[in-house]
């Protein structure tokens, strides 16, 4: 009857009404506190730390102590030891060692920390360790790729606390930490325009590059979006099609929603929300007004006053093989010129490629202050859940119950050597005439991210052909592969 249902309403071009269940009461009270130093930040990291197959949650919290929460299975959480620290404004799942488990590194307004995970849920201080320089600064921001050297992490610092001068017109600069075969070698990235989203990943040209956004907020003037080739070691400028652009920067999601293989780029800020158009040039162009992804103001409510939007995350929650878009929205703390009381917006692609605000039917629309999320799939059911980082408020979690949704596909990548999971590796799903593209990577989001599969809707695709091309450049093909499974894929 399901199936029958799914066929008939796919063929028609109608989507499965897309609903959450709250759970929010089920969570261990946890919150991200703090003044001024923590008006950004906020994540939450989603890993699997014990290699159960279920995502388990580490969140930030600013002067409370971060916190480690380990899933236990139907959407139950408890928590488990974890070093202590405060200061934590977002987390971010790797493995950094290369040992097969997933390290941790914690952004602070301070020291920052690489934690390194044994494999059971159980983490480690490991900065003298591994010769990583976690510096003084007010991180916000983080990436990581693997060169032929080893692993590169970059970290986004926000507005340099000891500049007299500041906080206007004082962002700090940038990190990058290469591996060296025993220790990593800290470099300066100037000019630093004050980070609040980085990521390593390819551009609309298809090269593997470092975009940096910043916060316009605290720049003033000067500074602008940033876009960093690491092989040539430079900022880009409009000699290279790189346009400048200059917005109240706060996350960054990249994806193809056009089905042309080049991923589309969503910015989140204060104001709107801009999707940049990835064009067969290399360039970037912004996307109509039209396709319904600014979300500019709330759409509950009489606060007719602009939105904030924090984390943004492309993500397929009814499995119809178009990505949807959850944005993480809320109030800095007090600004008047800003909407107080500003939902979360759940935008669902439709089949014309337009977005439609779904939040208020699917019961995501809170509107506390919210900062990190993630669309993970916590009960391995194959549809993906909901956590969202608040504010000074608790965090929410939600299941997923939309029916009747299409087909899907989880696949988990690894390699031999250094780069187990696989970063940077580009991964093709056909099922029926679409064709998904999306790239394994660290980074980006708002303050947090996620290490684990990778999760395609099928739509009414029972089947599908999969071909990932592996970081190293090998090419791996497989061909009618059974929908709705997990799979573990290898070179």
């Amino acid at each position: 009857m399901r199936a029958a249902l799914l066929l008939c309403l796919l063929a028609h071009g109608v989507q499965a009404e897309v609903r959450f269940e709250d759970l929010s009461a089920t969570l261990p009270e946890h919150r991200y506190t703090g003044g001024w130093e923590h008006f950004v930040g906020g994540g939450v990291a989603v890993f699997d730390c014990n290699g159960d197959t279920l995502p388990d949650l580490l969140a930030a919290g600013g002067e409370n102590a971060a916190m480690l929460m380990v899933n236990a299975g139907e959407m139950r959480f408890s928590t488990a030891p974890l070093p202590r620290f405060t200061g934590v404004t977002g987390a971010y799942p790797l493995d950094v060692d290369g040992d097969g488990h997933l390290d941790v590194v914690l952004l602070r307004v301070g020291e920052n920390q690489l934690l390194r995970g044994d494999g059971s849920c159980g983490f480690t201080p490991a900065n003298e360790a591994l010769g990583f320089d976690g510096g003084t600064a007010w991180s916000t921001a983080f990436s990581a790729t693997w060169e032929a050297t080893g692993p590169v992490l970059a970290v986004g610092n926000y507005v340099d606390r000891d500049d007299p001068e500041g906080p206007f017109e004082a962002c700090d600069d940038n990190r990058l930490h290469y591996w060296e075969g025993a220790a990593f070698r800290a470099e300066t990235l100037s000019p630093g325009f004050c980070a609040l989203s980085i990521l390593f990943a390819r551009d609309a040209g298809g090269v593997k590059r470092l975009r940096l956004s910043n916060d316009r907020h605290y720049y003033v003037r000067g500074g602008s979006e940033q876009m960093y080739d690491l092989t040539e070691q430079r900022f880009l400028g409009p000699e290279d099609g790189w346009a400048e652009t200059q917005l109240w920067g706060m996350g960054i999601a990249s994806r193809d929603i056009t089905g042309d293989g080049r991923a589309e780029v969503m910015l989140t800020s204060m104001g709107d929300q801009l999707l940049q158009i990835a064009r067969a040039d290399g360039r970037y162009e912004a996307a109509p007004f039209s396709q319904g992804t600014y979300a500019q103001r709330p759409h509950v409510g009489d606060d007719g006053r602009p939105s904030t939007g924090w984390h943004a995350g492309f993500a397929d929650v009814n499995n119809d093989a178009r990505p949807d878009l959850f944005i993480a929205k809320g109030n800095v703390d007090q600004m008047p010129g800003l909407a107080m009381e500003d939902p979360n917006s759940l935008l669902i692609q439709g089949p014309d490629g337009r977005f439609e605000e779904r939040s208020v039917s699917a019961g995501v629309a809170t509107v506390a202050r919210s900062r990190g999320a993630a669309l993970a799939d916590l009960d391995l059911d194959g549809r993906l859940d909901l956590v969202v980082m608040n504010r000074r408020a608790p965090m929410e979690l939600y299941r997923n119950v939309t029916e009747a949704t299409g087909h899907w596909l989880s696949l988990e990548l690894r390699m031999e050597g250094a780069n187990t999971r696989a970063v940077g590796a580009l991964v093709e799903v056909t099922a029926g005439e679409i064709t998904q593209v999306q790239e394994q990577t660290v980074g980006g989001g708002h303050a947090g991210g996620q290490a684990g599969p990778l999760h395609f809707g099928l739509g009414p695709a029972a089947r599908a052909d999969i071909r990932i091309t592996w970081p190293d450049g090998r090419v791996s093909v497989v061909r009618d592969v059974r929908a709705d499974q997990r799979l573990e894929m290898r070179p």
